[in-house]
């Protein structure tokens, strides 16, 4: 027997169908160039030749202490131990005393620059999943707060260990004084791994990249881009500078556009005002509810 169709759920059907269709042009979009920092002038950011001291005795001690035995011990100890129970926005809040000892471009507290990010993204008119994913990108930072040995396993830039340390690193001579600089399988090319293995099978130096894409990936419903933009972030010799494209598969070109997407937003975001957390914590915890249970395990 036919359905009679009403005229007024007619109408309801078209405008549910409207909102669907202009979900997936928005979902489309964020891949598309930022426009938010279109006026800025970039030269004004990772001035690393002008950093201040407390930066250069960062990376310097950074790149002395990230080794092959190090980062293999840091990724056992992550799968063995719990660290805290608690939502996105505690997590948040825990972090704001933090001020990263590694980032040129800012003193400002870690919930104004998640905001700013997020802010940033949302002002473009780029999807929810990219606006949350600004909001929530730095939280691995809470490492610092959970016995780290300091800020040089947590933040800063990172690279690949366990083979050559590329020159597109900041800094590259400080490397000198880290044991895996002269090491037989360490100094080469490829060192421990194979040509075009993917950056799924390399270890990146470890920090809170590493650490939040691990917390999330089975704890949210973030798209792979999103995981991607988590992950790499502070991978700058890669998604910036061009290097290891020996390691690259294919899929890693689908990663580095999502990256370079973001990067952006995470870079530029940094000059703009600052952010009331009270205002726009209504609008964030309705994002974060769409992609994250209530409480997560860090």
């Amino acid at each position: 027997m036919p359905i009679a169709v009403t005229a007024n759920a007619g109408r309801a059907l078209d405008e549910a169908s409207d909102a669907i269709d202009q979900v997936n042009v928005i979902k489309g979009k964020w891949n598309e160039e930022s426009a938010f920092d279109q006026e800025k002038d970039k030269t004004q950011f990772r001035d690393y030749d002008a950093a201040c001291d407390r930066v250069k005795n960062f990376y310097k001690e950074q790149h002395e202490k990230q080794t092959v035995e190090f980062n293999i011990k840091a990724r056992v100890e992550f799968n063995n131990k719990k660290r805290a129970r608690m939502g996105v926005w505690e997590a948040m809040e825990m972090l704001n005393t933090l001020v990263d000892e590694s980032d040129p471009d800012t003193d400002l507290s870690q919930i104004e620059h998640l905001l700013q990010t997020a802010e940033a993204i949302r002002r473009d008119g780029k999807p929810e999943w990219m606006q949350v994913t600004g909001l929530v990108h730095d939280l691995g930072k809470l490492l610092f707060m959970f016995g780290s040995q300091g800020q040089w396993d947590v933040v800063g830039d990172t690279f690949v260990v366990g083979c050559k340390f590329s020159d597109k690193i900041i800094y590259p001579h400080t490397f000198e004084g880290n044991p895996d600089f002269k090491d037989a399988v360490y100094s080469t090319e490829c060192g421990i791994y194979q040509p075009h293995c993917g950056l799924d099978n390399v270890m990146l130096s470890w920090g809170h990249d590493e650490y939040l894409y691990h917390v999330l990936k089975d704890q949210s419903t973030l798209p792979e881009e999103a995981l991607a933009m988590i992950r790499y972030h502070s991978f700058y010799p890669w998604h910036r500078e061009g290097a290891y494209n020996h390691l690259m598969n294919e899929k890693d070109q689908k990663y580095l556009e999502a990256v370079q997407a973001f990067n952006p937003y995470d870079l530029y975001s940094k000059s703009d005002g600052t952010c009331d957390p009270a205002r726009l914590r209504p609008y964030y915890e309705g994002l974060i509810g769409k992609f994250f249970p209530p409480v997560l395990d860090w």
